[in-house]
């Protein structure tokens, strides 16, 4: 019985996809953490500085900071929630094809 070629085209197309959905899985994976520490521990958020008048008085109103301050939250939030969902639905479709693919050269391996 003749062993298959361990070079052939459909085991180099293997490996790449392997290769490739491997690297995904591990990019996503470190996003999905990065999300889920930046939903834990938020950014703190820019500051600027409030223009005075010459008598010292701050020219913008608190409330309007205030304002300011928690859309600028909320938009952080927003994004580290959509940056989340985006890394585990990665996460999640290129581990079980990462896993398909070994298992096919495994069962190649195996059967040669």
């Amino acid at each position: 019985m003749v062993a298959k070629n361990a070079w052939s085209l459909r085991n180099m197309y293997l490996y790449l996809v392997c290769l490739i959905t491997l690297v995904m899985v591990i990019f996503s994976a470190v996003g999905l953490v990065r999300s889920l520490v930046s939903l834990a521990y938020p950014d703190p958020g820019w500051y600027m500085a409030v223009p005075k008048s010459p008598e010292g008085v701050p020219q913008v109103d608190p409330a309007e900071a205030a304002r300011q301050q928690e859309n600028q939250r909320q938009q952080a939030e927003r994004q580290a929630v959509i940056s989340a969902v985006g890394n585990g639905a990665m996460l999640l479709l290129a581990g079980p094809l990462y896993a398909y693919h070994w298992r096919k050269i495994e069962h190649g391996a195996s059967a040669s």
